[in-house]
Formats: C-alpha cells, structure tokens, sequence
C-alpha cells in the first residue's frame, strides 16, 4: 500500500492519514480483509508521529473501514470497499448536470471552486 501526504493540506495531519488509507481501500489498493502495517511503519513511511496514525486508524475504525482484532492487527472491514458509492453519486451529479444543461466540464470547473 502506497501512502502520501499532501503537504500543502490544511487539514490536520490524523484525518489526512485517514483519508489516504480510505482512498487506498476504495481505489482497491488493500481490499477487505487484508492486514493493514503496523502503525509504527506506516508512521514511519508517511514522515509523521506514531499517534497520529494511530489517531486515523481509530477514526477509520469508528467509521467500520478498518477492524482492530487481538493477535491480527488490523483489517481492512468487510465491505469497506464502497467505491462504488461514490462513483455513483458523481454520476447522479453528472445526469443531474446534463438534465439542466451543463456539460461535464463544466461541473468539473464547479467542483474546482469548492474549497
């Protein structure tokens, strides 16, 4: 599993971790049941603090993506793969676009100016 930080994020460095591993899972980099590092190496990967992964791994597990297990570290949860559905909310957005006379592009120039 190929993990990055954006350094030029202004969110907290705990909910970027989480959300690189999210990603991760949903793009299908890990898929549910498999054994996630330990957080010491994955600390140790992305530049940051041991707890700060720690702190991403227990946001992802309140969240059911990830299972914290006894003598099995930690999975990826069953059914955490739902990249589907995001996929297809973009394409409602899409249709939804096109039906009042927008094209893609222009819904991408929209989702741009979202900060």
């Amino acid at each position: 599993m190929l993990l990055k930080l954006n350094v030029s994020d202004s969110r907290p460095l705990h909910e970027q971790v989480a959300s690189a591993i999210r990603r991760a899972v949903a793009e299908g980099e890990c898929a549910p049941g498999d054994r996630l590092p330990p957080a010491r190496e994955l600390s140790q990967a992305l530049g940051v603090n041991t707890n700060t992964v720690l702190r991403g791994l227990r946001t992802l597990r309140d969240e059911g993506v990830l299972e914290f297990r006894r003598g099995r570290g930690v999975t990826v949860a069953a059914g955490a793969d739902r990249r589907s559905d995001l996929v297809d909310l973009v394409r409602a957005l899409v249709e939804e676009a096109a039906r009042r006379g927008y094209s893609k592009a222009d819904v991408i120039k929209a989702i741009e100016g979202v900060s």
